[in-house]
């Protein structure tokens, strides 16, 4: 992989003026946002990110920016969340760097226009749609994924040639401060920028105008976003996240279905939008199933997780009040519930005799506490899932294909995963995107450049077979309409290759 121009000295102590990790975060205040847009946007209309070499370049940057500073990334996480070096790297670095990858192998096939299928009137013309990038996108990322929702997305936007504002979230300080240093001297200073705005400011910069805004996040703040959005008729993409269900059947291995499960849900804290939030449990495997959940968090923990280097904390104290609220008034403490507010630590949490009816069924949990609610069938399980809003993800476990498949067809949720957790989510060949309440749109991969593409329908005809075509002009007669008519019944019969118009 060729490594892109170094930047000039002037270009790289502006980058270093910026901020420096550490430093106190510098806000981006209005006029300055109107300025980058009114620079990418000057960027943009002069062509310059329309050229193929163009877009691999900044593609091979990001994946260089990636390597380079793989410890600077680690600080910055280990600051913001205490997040685990381990995790760091394979759930935020990693998954940036396949996306990358796969968009430069891709590329030139993505690029191409796709040809379609003609009709008699068109059969010696070129009939194709040709991606068109969109123009200056924003991109707000949130603080469960601080550089894998800010980068994600930004490679499908460079890949579709497009000019970038990226919005880290505030929560996530040290990172928001290394993405605002470190993007300017890696990507081109024209087309690619990074913001420093809290979410209250946020509707104000969507307001400025932008081509298309990709927004991760909560549902409160995602409305906000799409409302802003709207004076201005610009098109959005949600990730709202939601409660994500994951109905646990009686046929199914204990073992694997709970290290599964803890995973997925302790994992950066809890702190996910695609975590499984809580667990619809078969009655005849629930006690089976919560002694196999303390042996498994003894196991990944060990007897005190406070100690342990594999655990993180809560992103701030306003998430871990709001999570430790919701642990107290609900539910029975079945594991964990050990909370120190000094450290922003909340145990591995587990919770049963979870009634439908409290608090912490009632909103997202973005915590390390895991409700258990009881079913008695797989049918009560899909009457309670599709009873609630439409999930970001939908989890089922069990060994019979039968049940997995009936929970697949009969919910509705951005994703679905059998046996297994989150995987659907980061895979660069499927769609990564909501429902419904859990949001709209999709990104990964090929649908991210299509994402940020204008699919433009482009005709290219010739001159010839007027002889036919004249049946549409002007003075209209009763000949001319039957013909036509007939033709039209043609069409029908062999899927419009004797359309004339």
């Amino acid at each position: 992989m060729s490594r892109p121009p170094s930047p000039n000295p002037s270009r790289w102590f502006k980058a270093l003026r910026r901020t420096r990790l550490g430093d106190p975060c510098l806000k981006t205040y209005s006029l300055e946002c109107v300025d980058l847009l009114r620079r990418a946007r000057v960027a943009f209309q002069a062509g310059r990110t329309l050229k193929e070499n163009f877009r691999l370049t900044q593609l091979e940057a990001v994946v260089q920016m990636l390597e380079e500073h793989e410890c600077d990334f680690v600080d910055a996480l280990g600051r913001d969340l205490r997040k685990p070096r381990f995790e760091t790297v394979v759930s935020e670095l990693i998954l940036v760097k396949n996306e990358a990858v796969y968009a430069i192998t891709n590329l030139k096939k993505w690029m191409q226009p796709q040809k379609v299928e003609r009709n008699l009137s068109t059969t010696l013309d070129d009939c194709m749609v040709t991606s068109e990038p969109l123009g200056v996108v924003l991109i707000i990322g949130n603080w469960c994924s601080p550089v894998q929702m800010c980068l994600v997305p930004l490679v499908g936007a460079i890949a579709a040639g497009n000019c970038v504002i990226i919005s880290p979230s505030e929560c996530t300080l040290h990172t928001a401060e290394l993405l605002h240093r470190l993007i300017p001297f890696y990507l081109d200073n024209e087309c690619f920028h990074v913001i420093l705005a809290g979410m209250s400011d946020l509707s104000e910069v969507v307001e400025l105008k932008f081509d298309h805004v990709l927004f991760t996040g909560n549902k409160e703040d995602g409305s906000k976003i799409a409302l802003a959005a709207a004076r201005t008729l610009t098109p959005v993409t949600l990730i709202l996240g939601g409660k994500n269900p994951c109905y646990v059947d009686q046929h199914c291995d204990v073992s694997t279905t709970v290290q599964r499960i803890a995973w997925a849900r302790f994992h950066n804290a809890g702190q996910s939008l695609v975590a499984p939030d809580y667990i619809l449990c078969h009655t005849d495997v629930k006690a089976q199933l919560v002694q196999a959940l303390k042996c498994c968090l003894m196991e990944f923990y060990g007897p005190n997780p406070q100690e342990s280097r594999s655990f993180g904390r809560m992103v701030n104290l306003e998430i871990f009040n709001r999570t430790r609220e919701l642990l107290w008034r609900s539910g029975k403490v079945a594991v964990g519930g050990h909370v120190i507010e000094a450290e922003k630590y909340i145990a591995p949490t587990v919770l049963t005799d979870v009634a439908e009816s409290d608090p912490i069924m009632q909103q997202e949990v973005f915590g390390p506490v895991l409700p258990i609610l009881t079913v008695n069938n797989v049918d009560e399980a899909i009457a309670f899932i599709n009873g609630q809003e439409k999930p970001l993800c939908v989890y089922a476990y069990s060994t019979n294909s039968k049940v997995v498949s009936r929970l697949m067809s009969e919910t509705s949720s951005g994703s679905f995963c059998s046996n297994d957790c989150i995987l659907q989510s980061v895979m660069v060949a499927l769609p990564f995107g909501g429902v419904g309440a859990s949001g709209m749109g999709s990104f990964h991969g090929r649908y991210s450049f299509d994402t940020f593409s204008h699919k433009k329908s482009c005709l290219l005809r010739s001159a010839r077979f007027e002889c036919v075509t004249y049946l549409r002009y002007p003075p209209f007669d009763d000949r001319n309409l039957s013909l036509m008519t007939w033709a039209s019944s043609l069409s029908q019969k062999s899927q419009g290759w004797c359309q004339i118009l």
